[in-house]
């Protein structure tokens, strides 16, 4: 077994030694998560990816999800690993053609996003991936738009979730028992 196995301390360890704490961005107060130097380390890229893949194949994945836009730079990869395709989850009106679309609630408002309305179909099962779980309000859009599109959700995987804001709260009825993973939980 790999020493940076999904679930091993040594990958958590990994993971989290390329992923810098930015205090005070983007608003004073706020702790930033920083993972580009984990994407700027093959070693550690390649561990991340390897994980996500594994997810893909445990939970029998025809396609993998990317949420705009950090989750699209750790979805696509796995994807190809995983020898899967991959769909975009864009912001409205970002797809040409055809698209369904799903709003969600933000702390301050309300935004939209949006599938192409022919890339998942009911032979589907589909893995989504994002770099954070915070308050999951775009996992949970993700979740009604991928079901909508008639394809059956796999599960969740992110690489952090950031337990104090009770993301995996809001989405236990959105998953209707579809698995979450988290790399790593702060």
């Amino acid at each position: 077994m790999s020493t940076t196995a999904p679930g091993s301390d040594a990958l958590t360890d990994l993971l989290l030694s390329r992923i810098r704490d930015v205090a005070d961005y983007p608003k004073p107060g706020v702790m930033f998560k920083d993972i580009t130097p984990l994407l700027a380390d093959p070693e550690a890229f390649g561990a991340l990816t390897d994980a996500l893949v594994a997810s893909c194949a445990a939970h029998g994945a025809t396609k993998v999800v990317g949420l705009e836009a950090r989750g699209f730079i750790l979805a696509a990869p796995v994807a190809v690993r995983a020898g899967l395709g991959f769909v975009p989850v864009r912001k409205a009106g970002k797809l040409p053609g055809a698209t369904l679309a799903q709003s969600y609630d933000l702390e301050y408002g309300s935004a939209e996003i949006e599938i192409h309305a022919e890339d998942l179909s009911a032979e589907d099962r589909v893995l989504i991936i994002d770099d954070v779980l915070a308050t999951g309000g775009t996992a949970e859009a993700s979740l009604e738009l991928i079901r909508r599109s008639g394809a059956e959700v796999a599960g969740v995987a992110v690489l952090l979730e950031l337990g104090f804001l009770q993301g995996r709260a809001r989405l236990a009825k959105a998953l209707d028992g579809a698995p979450l993973e988290a790399l790593i939980t702060v």
